[in-house]
């Protein structure tokens, strides 16, 4: 089912054409029409669905419609982890592009700046809000945040929440809440624990259950275990031993991709780079030029990961290890198609390995090592076998000093397709991108909201 099909807002349909979103991916075809018909609702799927587009999408498709309250937190969504909030910011960021919508993260952190520019972002008001539940409740018990007109309540990763510790502070948010509310909740698993609390928080719920995907069988994926100094001398052998005739190479970053695809034009190879600072013309360009072979080599952001309609790439590579398990799906799922066999090739740092176990564990496969090539040593895999949480190093690119996202149509030089992936996590996002006229009046000393990563496949925002 194509996203056309279903009953969402102009505005939103308009952003996802330009993120080249297509196709529904089956937990967005299943939670999309009941989530816009204002049902409670329990999905029971793992990352990599597509399930934050599923909940985002309908909320944003309602809020566009209007007949919310302009000066009020119309929704609150919570996830488990700092990580699992940056990320569903981000996609935030894509499916608003075209909206008057605003949002404010709130995921804690030892740094009391972080704080202060949460509480500002919260006093100057967002129509939503997504949060950790530890960082709410301090915000809660110090005044700041008004919930008793919230229209939609969103539990992500329900599950992991319950095995953190987290479930009286659900059930003290859920008290800060009005009865007359939509209540979603997203979890990998259905133990008894996510039973109950269904039963508490909701009413009469369609419950939905998404089958995990995994990549194609015929993939050969392997990693490179190496320091960021190695990856473009490794990348180099790679290609001079293998010679294949169609790569994509995904960074993590625009500026990344201009400086790697610098880099391998400078050596002889023949590369064109693919980011979100190319208007619409410049990028069919390019994809024209791969798809007709007169290009080897594409150094993209994940602005490709998705939709792409090439069935003969025979390599895959990783300059950076992804976010998530579902962009690592998504970017590695270019290759080995229409019944064709390929690689994908991960670089992993010692900053990216929690992410790669990650991706490992959501795949139930450890992916083969390569060895270093001769005279290169590798970085120790082991000290971060125990590590798993990382820690923030500053503010994130792309927000505002009050805490807050805002669109990106005041600003001329970017589109969304990039910011929904900054991948996702880059470990930067990139910055903020232009926006349309919005249909919804501004508040008082507001601006809009901007481009962000997505949960989705071909569709999977």
């Amino acid at each position: 089912m194509d996203f056309y099909d279903l009953d969402l807002n102009d505005s939103v349909l308009d952003a996802l054409d330009a993120m080249r979103f297509e196709t529904c991916t089956p937990v967005q075809e299943k939670c999309i029409p009941p989530l816009l018909e204002g049902r409670d609702l329990i999905g029971v799927a793992q990352t990599g669905t597509g399930k934050t587009a599923a909940y985002l999408l309908p909320i944003l498709s309602r809020l566009a419609d209007g007949g919310f309250p302009a000066d009020a937190v119309n929704c609150l969504i919570m996830a488990p982890t700092r990580e699992l909030a940056q990320q569903i910011d981000q996609a935030m960021e894509g499916f608003s592009y075209f909206l008057n919508v605003s949002s404010v993260a709130v995921y804690g952190g030892n740094d009391g700046v972080r704080f202060e520019q949460e509480r500002r972002g919260l006093k100057l008001g967002a129509d939503v809000i997504i949060a950790t539940p530890g960082r709410l409740i301090s915000h809660l018990a110090m005044g700041g945040i008004d919930l008793s007109r919230t229209s939609f309540f969103v539990l992500d990763e329900a599950d992991r929440m319950l095995d953190m510790g987290f479930s009286d502070d659900i059930l003290q948010i859920e008290k800060a809440l009005p009865k007359e509310r939509q209540t979603i909740l997203f979890s990998a698993t259905m133990p008894e624990k996510i039973v109950e609390l269904a039963k508490t928080i909701m009413n009469d719920p369609v419950e939905v259950k998404i089958a995990v995907s995994k990549p194609a069988e015929k993939i050969q994926q392997s990693a490179y275990v190496c320091r960021d100094a190695q990856k473009v001398p490794i990348l180099k052998q790679m290609f001079r031993e293998t010679a294949p005739e169609r790569v994509i190479i995904f960074a993590s970053s625009k500026q990344k991709v201009k400086e790697l695809n610098v880099v391998l034009k400078r050596h002889g190879f023949n590369a064109e780079a693919m980011h979100s600072d190319l208007d619409q013309k410049e990028r069919d360009d390019v994809m024209l030029r791969f798809k007709n072979r007169q290009v080897g080599i594409l150094v993209a952001t994940d602005i490709v990961s998705r939709g792409i309609d090439i069935d003969d790439i025979q390599l895959v590579v990783n300059f950076d290890v992804p976010h998530d398990a579902e962009d690592y799906v998504h970017r590695i799922g270019r290759t080995a198609r229409a019944g064709r066999g390929g690689r994908a090739v991960t670089f992993v740092n010692e900053k990216d390995m929690p992410k790669f176990r990650a991706i490992e564990r959501f795949l139930e496969k450890t992916i083969t090592r390569n060895p270093l090539p001769d005279g290169m040593t590798a970085p120790e895999e082991a000290a971060h076998v125990a590590g798993g949480k990382r820690r923030g190093h500053g503010q994130e690119r792309g927000k505002r000093h009050d805490g807050r996202r805002r669109s990106g149509r005041n600003r001329q030089d970017k589109r969304p397709a990039d910011q929904a992936q900054a991948n996702a996590q880059t470990t930067k996002a990139e910055a903020t991108s232009p926006q349309k006229t919005s249909q919804r009046p501004p508040r008082p000393n507001q601006r809009r909201h901007s481009p962000g990563k997505n949960d989705g496949n071909t569709s999977q925002a």
